[in-house]
């Protein structure tokens, strides 16, 4: 689409930044609602990021998804919604009449993914590995699917067991149990979990491996992503699992900010999809609760 005077600015804040799909997503998502904006990369590094938010507010730009490692900080800067509040970060802001406002829409990306698979969690268990703001999203959809029990594993004991005491003061109704960083406890849990999900970076360089095999019946996701898919956790997930990688939850959490930036429907979250796993030539993600969205 041409840009004009009147074209409005949104983009994405990170450091770095430059390997970020979400101005491809994204674009084409202000393309099929006929929107005259653009989306664009933002590198700001962290000791900039106080100006850098001073300064897009001065520029009028309209509104900015954060990312990796700005989220919690962004959070003490803006007005956020009761949702992000509770997560303690931010992934969407937009500009209000008092300044920016912002949400988190990473725990509906996530929770998208879920419904995406098309399997029954109500009521079931869930093994969570990670204890931090990803951790937290994550945990946040959990909880609205009305999972009956979450394990949580983390390598550091104390942020464990800080997290777990997070979980159950804040979920009170969601069963939280920490299980310890050793492959007898992780098999335990995942004997009984219908879904495992992975929010740490552990196995994604490409020389490593997940730390743990995962057995059990159900599904497998991991909170990030590799261009060819195949991160440590679903290789070691997929034994016995059907599992997918951060790739649809990143864009399920890109189209729910575009929804909450432009007052309109989600975008489809399916057709996005597979025209980047087209740019990427891997092979296409199994989500049948996605068909027609």
């Amino acid at each position: 689409m041409k840009t004009d005077a009147m074209t409005k600015i949104y983009g994405i804040i990170g450091w770095p930044v430059k390997h970020s799909l979400s101005p491809v997503f994204q674009s084409t998502f202000l393309e099929q609602q006929q929107i005259n904006a653009a989306y664009l990369p933002f590198a700001v590094a962290p000791e900039l990021l106080e100006q850098a938010m001073q300064g897009m507010l001065a520029l009028g730009i309209e509104g900015f998804n954060v990312t990796v490692p700005h989220k919690e900080s962004v959070f003490q800067m803006v007005s956020a919604d009761e949702d992000a509040r509770l997560i303690g970060a931010v992934n969407s802001v937009r500009r209000g009449s008092a300044g920016w406002e912002a949400t988190n829409t990473d725990w509906r990306g996530f929770k998208a993914v879920v419904e995406g698979l098309a399997i029954p969690v109500a009521g079931k268990k869930a093994l969570l590995f990670g204890a931090g703001g990803t951790a937290r999203a994550v945990l946040h959809a959990l909880a609205t699917l009305e999972l009956e029990t979450v394990y949580i594993c983390n390598r550091n004991p104390e942020r464990l067991a800080n997290f777990v005491a997070f979980a159950r003061s804040s979920y009170p109704s969601l069963n939280c149990e920490p299980v310890r960083w050793q492959q007898d406890a992780v098999a335990d849990a995942c004997a009984e979990a219908a879904l495992l999900v992975n929010t740490t970076t552990v196995g994604l360089a490409s020389d490593q491996q997940f730390p743990f095999a995962l057995c059990g019946a159900g599904a497998a996701i991991d909170a990030v992503y590799k261009p060819d898919g195949d991160t440590a956790f679903c290789k070691a997930a997929a034994v016995s699992r059907s599992a997918v990688d951060g790739l649809p939850m990143l864009i399920a959490q890109g189209a729910e900010s575009f929804a909450w930036w432009h007052d309109c429907a989600r975008p489809d979250c399916s057709s996005a999809l597979r025209n980047i796993e087209q740019q990427l030539g891997r092979t296409a993600v199994q989500l049948p609760g996605w068909q027609g969205c």
